[in-house]
């Protein structure tokens, strides 16, 4: 694939200020190389509170488009988001609404429901009241209502001790939802435009696919293409395209599902997905027979913004 005459300079967003700036950073390395490899002129911006800053790097810059790696809170959610649809500058991904939508797990939820997307049972307590008393029947897990690659998730197991919420830096009025643990399987698809990749089976030997699991070397292994039969194999790409859509998602989202053995459970949509080693999508992607560096170009080509 060949780069649009129309494009000729790319700022890729990474870094930020959320708890997955580092994998943000590596996100960003390998979007640069690649968008380099492919002949654009490529400019960086490690993002950081300093808005006004950022504004005036970018009208420096003048890029056609916007790559942007950034991963988490305020470059995931939708605050980038709106801030490049005001500067009228393409960007990769999703839009503001559905990159807000798809970190509001509650929010989410609500949706992938009125799709008929399966998920888990859930309630949203404060953090008080889940460190006071078990929140609802055993297992269950507790996580942030707000944050991306499984930060600051929890499994409350059965005969064990209530895990420690201190760590998550959170208030105790703050909230946090407690969903129903389903046992089973993990699996996750990427879809790229409207047309699922593959489905991937993830299996780790920590207990569940944590962060360390989801970056770390060794920390997880992937069977490509999942070990299922045609019709659940389908069932999972069909599921994670239809919570693609009802996101309202556009480039290129992630979906991540539990399989009990009978059906499957929509847990989250990932809108900006990571671009690291280990990463899923860029494994999916050559799976399907597409190079990093033409994901990274047809990521590129199909950015827009709502100005």
């Amino acid at each position: 694939m060949r780069p649009s005459a129309s494009i000729r300079r790319v700022t890729v967003l990474c870094g930020g200020f959320s708890k997955e700036r580092e994998v943000s950073l590596v996100s960003g390395q390998a979007a640069v190389k690649a968008l380099k490899a492919k002949g654009f002129t490529v400019t960086t911006i490690d993002i950081t509170r300093d808005i006004g800053a950022l504004v005036s790097t970018l009208n420096i810059a003048k890029p056609d488009v916007v790559f942007n790696a950034l991963h988490g809170r305020f470059g995931e959610d939708g605050c980038i988001q709106g801030l490049l649809d005001m500067m009228s500058i393409p960007y990769t991904s999703s839009g503001r609404l559905a990159s807000a939508a798809a970190m509001d797990k509650p929010i989410a939820k609500r949706l992938f429901a009125s799709a008929g997307i399966p998920v888990a049972e859930e309630r949203i307590v404060t953090v008080a009241e889940a460190e006071k008393s078990d929140v609802m029947e055993r297992p269950y897990v507790l996580k942030p209502v707000n944050e991306g690659s499984s930060v600051g998730v929890k499994i409350v197991r059965d005969g064990a001790d209530r895990p420690p919420l201190g760590d998550l830096g959170l208030a105790d009025s703050d909230p946090i939802m407690a969903e129903r643990f389903i046992p089973g399987r993990e699996v996750t698809v990427s879809v790229m435009g409207n047309k699922p990749l593959a489905v991937t089976e993830i299996t780790t030997d920590r207990g569940f696919y944590d962060y360390e699991a989801k970056y770390a070397d060794g920390g997880s292994a992937h069977q490509l293409p999942a070990k299922l039969d045609k019709p659940l194999y389908d069932r999972a790409m069909e599921l994670s395209v239809a919570a693609h859509n009802v996101l309202g998602c556009r480039g290129i989202s992630r979906a991540d599902l539990r399989f009990d053995g009978n059906e499957f459970y929509m847990l989250e949509v990932n809108t900006q997905p990571g671009l690291t080693p280990t990463s899923l999508v860029p494994e999916q992607a050559a799976h399907a027979g597409i190079s990093f560096e033409d994901l990274v170009l047809w990521m590129v080509e199909h950015a827009q913004c709502d100005a």
